[in-house]
């Protein structure tokens, strides 16, 4: 999957690094901006599959978006002969998200199918959609397959679908099972997602368990901004809402969420790290955290990082309430020149089976809730985490995240919440209040409010 930071850096950051894992990886990226073809074989571009011509389809995309990598584009070349796919990446999403934007105003530069971050798919949605087909309408697409969240994120106001979800984030906790024992805590999953089911505040108590016996040099939970994105994941209005107004400060749900991550760093719960940052990553490798919200993308991070002298002391219990990180969506420009050929690979890409397959082989959890019930999601079982049945658990977990109002602003707001206002708490020891004032100011500047 192509899931990310709160904000655009660590997009790459987690995305390179999660191709290496073995299998079940999440998404990941590549060494920089390439331009690959599906197929070695010799194309025509354009034409109609008559003579021996085949109609080249491109696909944008950033980082290596795991669609070629699961062998998606081979098989469907093989179902179409008279199709070839190309497909073009950009490494970070800060930098593929605004051409993306400048193409669809100039109607020039696109390829056939773009995929798009979920953290822009509001924005897209609210002021592109004129631009891109409706894909709800393609021969194929079953609306009922897919998650209600999923698709009412890439559908605008009056009905018009403009993108198909790839896949989601759905989180769990992932935890370790030898510094739990040392602490004095269970080690069965199910036992330990008993421990803090259905409150995130029953999360922190854990916490502080842990804390009176821990192991010397080991932090209950790796950050407060990892444990304040996991809570916003799961609430159906975060930073906007219904209306487009930006509503974050006064929402009682982020406020819920920021002081209850402040306590795990006023409490001392905390290994004071940043996510995807060299630190955090040296946190896996040597066992200087117990827990962290993990999306099911995050396994292969965790697999990579913690390396193998981490396999079997890793598992992954249900988070405390169901929640989703990360994502994204296949949109199909109006101004392409195969738009129904376009359409149709879309909705091949998009569908519960294709899904099921790239979770398989890249472990990019689906979108298509229809997928839950194929042997590759519902047998899914991770060996470097005991085994953990992680197609149940993340399922579940995804079942039951609410429809999120997303905002254009999405990304900006979260990122600043969490590296300017709560970092600061976490790390220089300032008062949450503090941090929460930090956080407004900058984001008032980005939105230039």
């Amino acid at each position: 999957m192509r899931t990310r930071k709160r904000g655009p850096v660590r997009v790459a950051a987690l995305a390179v690094v999660a191709a290496l894992g073995a299998s079940l990886l999440a998404g990941c990226a590549d060494d920089g901006d390439s331009k690959d073809s599906a197929s070695s074989g010799s194309s025509s571009s354009g034409g109609s599959g008559g003579g021996g011509a085949r109609t080249t389809l491109t696909v944008g995309v950033f980082g290596a978006f795991g669609l070629k990598e699961a062998g998606l584009y081979d098989a469907y070349m093989k179902l179409h002969p008279d199709i070839e796919i190309k497909q073009t990446s950009i490494e970070r999403n800060e930098n593929y998200y605004p051409q993306l934007l400048t193409h669809l105003g100039s109607g020039s530069g696109l390829a056939d199918i773009q995929a798009v971050e979920v953290n822009n798919i509001a924005e897209v949605t609210a002021t592109q959609a004129g631009r891109l087909e409706d894909l709800g309408k393609v021969k194929g697409v079953d609306k009922d397959a897919f998650l209600p969240w999923k698709w009412g994120q890439a559908t605008t106001k009056d009905g018009r679908t403009v993108g198909l979800g790839t896949d989601i984030g759905p989180q769990g906790i992932c935890y370790r099972k030898d510094l739990f024992a040392a602490a004095g805590l269970p080690t069965d999953r199910e036992a330990v997602g008993k421990l803090w089911a259905g409150d995130w505040q029953k999360y922190l108590a854990a916490g502080e368990r842990y804390k009176a016996k821990a192991p010397k040099v080991t932090a209950f939970v790796d950050s407060a901004s990892g444990v304040m994105a996991a809570i916003t994941g799961g609430s159906a209005t975060r930073y906007y809402d219904g209306d487009g107004k930006v509503v974050y400060k006064s929402n009682p749900a982020v406020k819920e969420a920021w002081d209850t991550a402040a306590s795990f760093a006023t409490h001392g719960l905390t290994a004071k790290l940043q996510q995807f940052q060299p630190s955090w990553d040296q946190g896996f490798a040597n066992g200087t955290f117990a827990t962290v919200s993990c999306p099911a993308w995050m396994l292969g991070y965790i697999q990579d990082k913690a390396g193998e002298a981490g396999k079997g002391k890793w598992d992954v219990a249900a988070a405390p309430k169901p929640s989703n990180w990360g994502g994204s969506f296949l949109v199909v420009p109006s101004a392409g020149k195969h738009r129904a050929q376009a359409a149709e690979l879309a909705a091949w890409l998009t569908a519960p089976a294709q899904q099921a397959t790239l979770f398989e082989k890249r472990g990019s959890f689906p979108s298509a809730r229809a997928a839950y019930a194929l042997p590759a999601v519902s047998g899914a079982q991770h060996a470097y985490f005991g085994g953990a049945p992680i197609g149940q658990i993340f399922a579940k977990a995804a079942e039951g995240t609410p429809v999120q109002i997303l905002g254009p602003k999405d990304l900006i707001i979260a990122q600043n919440l969490a590296d300017v206002g709560m970092l600061q708490v976490d790390q220089k020891g300032r008062s949450p209040e503090a941090g929460w004032n930090a956080a407004v100011k900058a984001i008032d500047n980005a939105l230039d409010q």
